[in-house]
Formats: structure tokens, C-alpha cells, sequence
């Protein structure tokens, strides 16, 4: 090829070169860093106040100590339209009780839980000195029901070392005695399941196992995915005259069909919608005809209470806003739509199905 012609091409390659130099110092954001801002230009309807009173029925209030703290929730709670709130942090024995009595001062206004200690589980007398504590924060303590956190299932072990499964017959009488008792156990099991999953170019969850490498739960320390939800779904199938309260829609945002087939199944099971609304906001046909099908089985929660943050629910359910963000950006990555459900059914998200379940709120 004669020179002339590569002098021709020349500016088109230093031009080309000077391209590459600029992004190259670009190239060095981590992936975590990029946080594309949208130019879509579409109507948007934010949502500070609930259309409806709303029951939290997933709250966590530990830190509360004096009749000012409450009073502080409440002026709070009233500004989103928040009628009651769950604290399923209450403890037990006389921490319970005095969080009870503490928000007396507020009839209606708050439910307080009852936490198991599951260390010793195996030993002599656990079983039944556990179910006389339970009891003992129900009748006397004001408990209005019991929450067991994720740590049974993945991380609590017996006296022997060996891992305490979700159905495991030595925990059997303590759902015995709630269903005895007419309270419901609003119960955590597992974990959104990429994060059982290998970290690679498929998991969905990538980036935010990257940010928080502590969220995986790698099959060499944790059971599957499926092995904790089917012991999950053995036990409320075993104590059917208790009410169940699958918490996160029982991990199956992203699988609506499973979860319709599991509510289905089990006529004593609730669920409700903390930390996951993301996941029916990927979906708002699928996600709006589930609601409306199962509208008597789901409930309002949040899991945090950051009063600037239940906007994102109201706008959810309320709405049919598109292409919105998620309150939580590394959960998933992906846009939101609007389910704008009918009143009816958001009433029932909102109060009515809560009412139905926990007595208190039918006094």
C-alpha cells in the first residue's frame, strides 16, 4: 500500500487513539460506582401518605425506652397514615412487658411479638421450658404473637452441633401452642435465592453480592434454597390450626405461580410484602392480576422503619407510575411499575386482611 494512503488514514486513527485515552480513565469506576441517571421523561406520582390507613406488619422498634420515644413513633406513624405497627422485636420476660406497657399509652396503635432463644435447643427440658416462656409472653406479657428470625433454618445449631432444621420436631409444640393460643408466628426462613447461588455473570443478585459479599450463602456453610423452603412449607402443613405469616412473600417474589400454588395448598399461611415489593414492581400485569386473585392473603410490611422510604409502597400499589427506582439500589438493579391495585384490594393490603389475623385489631 503506498504511504500516501496511510498518511490519509492517520488523523483518523490519532483521532481514534485520543478516544480511547479519555475513556480510559473512566474505565477505572467499578462497576458498583455506575448509577446510570434515566432521561426517560414520563409522568411521576409520589406517594408520601397512604390513600388508606395502613397496618406496618413488619416492624422492628427494639430501641424504644420511654413514653417520649412513643409518642415521637406515633406523630410519625400518623404522618404516612399509619393506623398500627407490628414490632416484632419485643423479646421476652419482662423486656417484653415493659415494651407492652410502654406503648399502652397508644391503644391500638402498637402489636409486640414475642423472640425465641433458641441456644440449647436438644438440652433436657428446652422443648417444654421454651413453650412455658411463650406462653407465659402471651398471657401475662401482652405478647400478640411470635416471630422467629432467619437465623433458624441456616444458622442456629443443637446442643450436638448440627443444624436445627425449620420442621424440626423438637419445635413442634411451641406452633402448637400459638395455634392454642389464637396468635400468629410470622416466621423468616432463607434468603432471596440467587444469593444461594454461585456469584458469577448469571446471578441476578451480582452486584450486590459484590457490595455485601457477606449476604451469600455458599452451599458449603448454608442448606439450598429449595431444602429450607420445603421444610418451611412441612411445617405449616403439619400445625394447620396455626396462622402462619410467611414473611418476604416466603422469597417467592420472582415466582408468583409457586407462591399462589403454596398459599393454595395452605389455607392457615399469610404472607406479606417486606423488603420484596421490588419484586412484583418488575412484574405489574403478572403481579397486579396475582394480587387481585390473592387478595385476601397478603399484607402491608416494611421491615425498616425510615418514614421517608414507605412512599416507594404507597407509589407501588397505588400507582401505575413507570420506570421508577427502588428504595435499596443494589437489590436487583431493575426499574419499577405501578401495580395500581383497585381500592378494594388495597384496603385489604392496607388494614383488613391485618385485621383478620391479629385480634387485637378487631377489639
Amino acid at each position: 500500500m503506498p504511504i500516501s494512503r496511510h498518511l490519509i488514514r492517520l488523523p483518523l486513527l490519532i483521532a481514534t487513539l485520543t478516544a480511547h485515552q479519555g475513556l480510559r480513565g473512566q474505565a477505572t469506576m467499578g462497576v458498583d460506582e455506575y448509577q446510570p441517571r434515566s432521561t426517560l421523561r414520563v409522568a411521576a406520582h409520589p406517594v408520601s401518605r397512604a390513600r388508606f390507613p395502613f397496618v406496618d406488619v413488619h416492624g422492628h422498634q427494639g430501641g424504644l425506652r420511654t413514653a417520649a420515644d412513643i409518642d415521637a413513633l406515633v406523630v410519625k406513624m400518623d404522618a404516612l397514615n399509619m393506623r398500627a405497627m407490628v414490632n416484632l422485636s419485643g423479646g421476652s420476660g419482662e423486656r417484653l412487658a415493659n415494651l407492652v406497657r410502654l406503648t399502652a399509652s397508644h391503644p391500638g396503635r402498637f402489636i409486640t411479638f414475642a423472640n425465641v432463644d433458641f441456644s440449647g435447643v436438644g438440652e433436657p427440658g428446652w422443648t417444654e421450658r421454651t413453650v412455658t416462656r411463650f406462653e407465659a409472653d402471651v398471657r401475662t406479657g401482652g405478647a400478640g404473637g411470635l416471630k422467629i428470625f432467619k437465623n433458624l433454618g441456616l444458622d442456629v445449631k443443637d446442643a450436638a452441633g448440627k443444624r436445627v432444621t425449620v420442621d424440626d420436631p423438637r419445635l413442634a409444640a411451641l406452633w402448637e401452642k400459638a395455634g392454642e393460643l389464637g396468635v400468629p408466628v410470622l416466621i423468616h426462613s432463607g434468603e432471596p435465592e440467587p444469593l444461594f447461588e454461585p456469584m458469577d455473570r448469571f446471578n441476578e443478585r451480582w452486584l450486590e453480592l459484590k457490595v455485601h459479599p457477606g449476604r451469600a450463602r455458599p452451599p458449603a456453610r448454608y442448606p439450598r434454597f429449595e431444602e429450607i423452603m420445603s421444610e418451611q412449607r412441612r411445617m405449616f402443613r403439619k400445625h394447620a390450626h396455626t396462622t402462619f405469616i410467611a414473611a418476604h412473600l416466603a422469597w417467592r417474589g420472582n415466582d408468583l405461580a409457586a407462591l399462589g400454588a403454596m398459599l393454595d395448598s395452605l389455607p392457615n399461611v399469610m404472607t406479606e410484602v417486606a423488603a420484596v415489593a421490588h419484586e412484583l414492581a418488575r412484574q405489574p400485569r403478572n403481579a397486579r392480576a396475582w394480587m387481585i386473585r390473592y387478595q385476601d392473603r397478603v399484607m402491608l410490611g416494611k421491615d425498616t422503619f425510615n418514614p421517608e422510604e414507605y412512599g416507594a409502597y404507597f407509589r407501588i400499589f397505588e400507582t401505575a407510575d413507570e420506570y421508577f427506582d427502588w428504595i435499596r439500589p443494589y437489590a436487583g438493579g431493575w426499574k419499577l411499575y405501578g401495580l395500581d391495585l383497585p381500592d378494594d384490594v388495597l384496603r385489604k393490603l392496607y388494614w383488613e386482611n391485618a385485621a383478620r389475623t391479629y385480634r387485637s385489631l378487631r377489639q
